[in-house]
Parts: structure tokens; C-alpha cells; sequence
């Protein structure tokens, strides 16, 4: 059919199909705990609505640089990581969201707080309202910080990710994570993300002026979703990606409850 959006029909039909898998689990599973169930999760899941105008948040030694259109629009460029608003990642499937919070500097409201990842969002955390939505509509939520002064309401999760560009070194890293690091009774994640050098390398991707972070994790997620389609009798817990909605990363994810014999 001439013109037909497949892409936009793929996306919906998955949206529809796993927006409630949760409790369309076989039975068996319900008295699973979470940390044995394999749950879709995204890394740095606000980063669609980074604002472009304010300053850099990081990396460090771009702060100085924030007056600068070009700076921000290179930083911008770079460390978006998704395309889906919250809503639509949690429609999707989405379980486990990657939330990074800061306060502004001079701020007129010292107690405003904004998502961030290299730039801080357009919009704050309490006009989000990511966890009150949820608790309006009678909903659990299980908040980790990643700070060791917060960890007496839930502690650390570990997050194994592959700091690397090529999708060949973090399925290698998560791998040996698997095999040799996986804490057990206990969540834990495996990072499908892509991570820019924190040097001189970073260089070779930011200064590639049509291309973007978006572009090349399109071009990388296929290989890491067919990675994880053949994780047959891995415990995975939380598997966290970029670009949640596409390439049925969360689809996938949510089969391996019936792939490892869990179902």
C-alpha cells in the first residue's frame, strides 16, 4: 500500500500489545520476584526534551563554553538518547526508567529541580509529575538512588554497561557481567547503551556534523537486539536501552521471561 507509515503502525501495535505485559504473565510468574523477571528499562529517559538553550550541565570541561550557540547545539546533539516521551516508553513497556535530576545554579527557586544529561530539560521534575501520575492511580514505584546518603529508602542498583562505542565491546562486557558479576536477590541492570569517549577520541563522533547520537544508535540497536534474542538461559533482570520504542528492543526484552523457562 503506496504510502502507508508502517514504521508509525509497527510502533503502535507494539505499544498496544505491551502496555499492560505486566499482568498478562502466566500465573506461575506473579510470585516471581522482580529481581528474577526480565523488565524493559531506558537509559537517560528524559533526554527527548533537553533544552538546547540552557547551559551545559556536562561534560566539565564544555561548562565554560555555554554561551556558545554552536557548543550547546553539538552538546544537544549528543546526548540525546531517546525519541519517546515518558508516557509513550511506559505505553511501550517501559519498567525501569534512568532519571538524572540537578538543581539549576542561580535559579530563582533554590528547590526547582530539572532532568539533565549534558543540558538540563526544557521543563522541571514536579510539571513531570513521573512519580505522582502514578501514585494517583494507585501504582507501585521503587525509587533508587544512586547516592550513598539516600540508600536507606532503597539501595543502589548495579548497572553493568560496556563504555564503549561498538556494540561487539558491550555485549562482551555484559557477557563477563553475566557470567561473573550478577548479583543475585537483587536487581541489577544490563546497559544495551552506547557511551561517547570521555577524551580526545570523543572528537571522531561530535565533530561529524550530519550525523547525531540518534543516527548511530539506530544503526547500532539491531546488532544488540539480535545479541540479546540469543541470551537463551541468562538470568536477565533489567535490560536499559536508548531509543526504547524502536527495533522491538522492549518486545524482546519481555520475551526472554518465556525464552530463559521462565514461563
Amino acid at each position: 500500500m503506496p504510502g502507508f507509515p508502517w514504521k508509525k503502525f509497527r510502533r503502535s501495535a507494539e505499544v498496544n500489545s505491551n502496555s499492560d505485559w505486566m499482568s498478562q504473565l502466566p500465573p506461575k510468574l506473579h510470585t516471581v520476584p522482580l529481581y528474577d523477571l526480565a523488565i524493559p528499562g531506558s537509559h537517560d529517559s528524559i533526554t527527548y526534551d533537553l533544552d538546547v538553550n540552557s547551559s551545559i550541565v556536562e561534560p566539565q570541561k564544555l561548562r565554560r563554553f555555554s554561551k556558545i550557540c554552536c557548543v550547546r547545539k553539538i552538546v544537544h546533539r549528543w546526548a540525546s538518547t531517546q525519541d519517546a516521551t515518558v508516557t509513550e516508553q511506559l505505553d511501550a513497556g517501559v519498567r525501569y526508567l534512568d532519571l538524572r535530576i540537578a538543581r539549576k545554579p542561580n535559579d530563582p527557586d533554590p528547590t526547582r529541580l530539572y532532568f539533565y544529561h549534558g543540558l538540563y530539560t526544557r521543563t522541571d521534575v514536579e510539571n513531570k509529575h513521573t512519580l505522582k501520575s502514578c501514585w494517583d492511580i494507585d501504582k507501585n514505584i521503587i525509587v533508587s538512588y544512586d547516592y550513598k546518603a539516600n540508600q536507606d529508602l532503597w539501595m543502589k542498583i548495579t548497572y553493568f554497561y560496556g563504555n564503549s562505542m561498538k556494540p561487539a565491546d558491550i555485549e562482551s562486557r555484559l557477557c563477563r557481567a553475566l557470567e561473573k558479576e550478577r548479583p543475585y536477590q537483587y536487581f541489577f541492570v544490563c546497559g544495551l547503551n552506547l557511551t561517547l569517549p570521555n577524551d580526545a577520541r570523543i572528537l571522531k563522533y561530535i565533530l561529524r556534523l550530519c550525523d547525531n547520537f540518534h543516527n548511530v544508535i539506530l544503526r547500532s540497536l539491531p546488532k544488540m537486539v539480535q545479541w540479546l534474542k540469543k541470551q537463551s538461559g541468562q538470568k536477565m533482570n533489567i535490560v536499559a536501552s536508548d531509543m526504547v520504542t524502536r527495533d522491538d528492543f522492549v518486545t524482546t526484552v519481555i520475551e526472554l521471561n518465556s525464552i530463559n523457562g521462565k514461563a
